[in-house]
């Protein structure tokens, strides 16, 4: 289910703080609200579904199967003959992957 509560909560504030012009507070504080609840504020690493590239309505079978394709993609021995860098970085991204994994199965596991 979707959050609305900061959608509900950004129009109070934003119709109280805005007095003189009523419906442009309530549109603002809608706006931000919708913001939080659409967690633009947030950063990727915080949704581990969002490292994978799935939601949180993935199957079980769905988050295998993209953390096994990303895991190939990025780990770092199958880059042996590239740059320094470009293998760092994989490593990096790698170190995420497994760490969103990580998560998506413990927080699997508290249900």
């Amino acid at each position: 289910m979707k959050r609305w509560y900061g959608k509900l909560l950004g129009l109070i504030a934003g119709f109280l703080l805005l007095r003189t012009s009523p419906l442009l507070g309530a549109a603002v504080g809608l706006l931000i609200g919708h913001a939080f609840d659409a967690d633009w504020f947030r950063s990727p690493r915080d949704n581990p579904y969002r490292v994978l590239g799935l939601t949180e309505e993935a199957s079980d079978a769905e988050i295998d199967l993209a953390y096994r394709r990303l895991i190939s993609q990025y780990h770092p021995d199958r880059l042996n003959g590239v740059a320094e860098e470009l293998r760092r970085q994989a490593e990096s991204k790698a170190r995420e992957i497994n760490a969103a994994y990580d998560r998506i199965k413990a927080l699997r596991q508290k249900r």
